[in-house]
C-alpha cells in the first residue's frame, strides 16, 4: 500500500516473478493483485497490491476509496511504500497512517519501505539520506525495487516475519509412507534429511497445525495424542 507512483507495483512484480501492470498514471492498478512471493517460502506468503493512495481526491471518492483499502484489515502484515525521493512524503506518510487509522487498520504489523532511492541524487546523497530515513524511522527498509540484492533483502525481512510462530520438529518418513515426502517439503522448511533403516529422518520446521497434521498422517492412531502435545 502507497501513494500512487511510490513504486508499488514496480516492486510487487519484483518480489513475486509475476507481471503486474506497471504504469506512471493514476489509477493504473485498480484492481487487487495477489500472488505468491518468489522463490516460494515456508510457509507461503501471498503480497497483495492494493490501489494506491492519490493526491487531492475528489470529495466523492473517498468513501469508495476506503471501502475499498478496508482490505488491509484481513491482511497479516502491510507493506507501506514511499517514494523516498519525493520532498512531499511526510505528509503522503501522515494522511496514510490516519486513514488507516479511520479504517482500524492502524493495529496490523506495518513495514515502512522507502523505495527510489536510487532517485536521490548521486551514490553520497543517496547514502546520507538512508541513514536519516533509518534514524528517522526505525525498522524501516530503505531502497530500490530495481535493485536485485535489495528485493532479495526484504523478501527475508517478510519471509522472517511470518516464520516467527514456526515451531522445530522430527519425523521419521518410513519407505512405505514416501508419497507424503512432496507434502512435507511443500508445507514445511526441511533443516536437515538423513536416509536410515526404516527411512527418511527429517528435521523440519512448520506451522504447528501442519506438524500436527503430518503427525497424524503418520501415526493414525494416535491422533488423540498428537493434538494435546501440539496443544500444550
Amino acid at each position: 500500500m502507497g501513494y500512487t507512483n511510490a513504486g508499488k507495483s514496480t516492486l510487487m512484480r519484483a518480489l513475486t516473478g509475476s507481471e503486474v501492470l506497471v504504469a506512471n498514471k493514476l489509477f493504473a492498478t485498480l484492481d487487487t493483485t495477489v500472488r505468491a512471493i518468489y522463490p516460494e517460502s515456508v510457509p507461503r506468503v501471498l503480497v497483495s497490491d492494493t490501489v494506491g493512495f492519490i493526491k487531492n481526491l475528489p470529495h466523492g471518492l473517498v468513501a469508495s476509496f476506503k471501502s475499498t483499502l478496508e482490505e488491509a484489515l484481513d491482511a497479516a502484515l502491510l507493506l507501506h511504500v514511499i517514494d523516498a525521493s519525493d520532498p512531499g512524503f511526510e505528509r503522503q506518510l501522515e494522511v496514510t497512517d490516519m486513514v488507516l487509522q479511520e479504517i482500524g487498520a492502524d493495529e496490523v504489523p506495518r513495514i515502512r519501505v522507502f523505495n527510489k532511492i536510487d532517485h536521490v541524487g548521486d551514490e553520497a546523497a543517496a547514502a546520507a539520506w538512508t541513514a536519516e530515513l533509518q534514524q528517522r524511522y526505525p525498522g524501516c527498509v530503505v531502497m530500490s525495487a530495481r535493485r536485485p540484492a535489495d528485493v532479495a533483502a526484504l523478501r527475508e525481512r517478510i519471509v522472517s516475519f511470518f516464520q516467527q510462530d514456526l515451531v522445530e520438529d522430527e519425523v521419521l518418513l518410513p519407505w512405505s509412507a514416501q508419497q507424503l515426502r512432496g507434502e512435507l517439503f511443500s508445507q514445511c522448511q526441511v533443516l536437515e534429511e538423513r536416509a536410515e533403516e526404516e527411512g527418511s529422518w527429517f528435521r523440519i520446521r512448520g506451522e504447528p497445525a501442519q506438524l500436527r497434521r503430518l503427525h497424524e498422517q503418520l501415526n493414525p492412531g494416535s491422533q488423540g495424542r498428537e493434538k494435546e502435545y501440539w496443544e500444550v
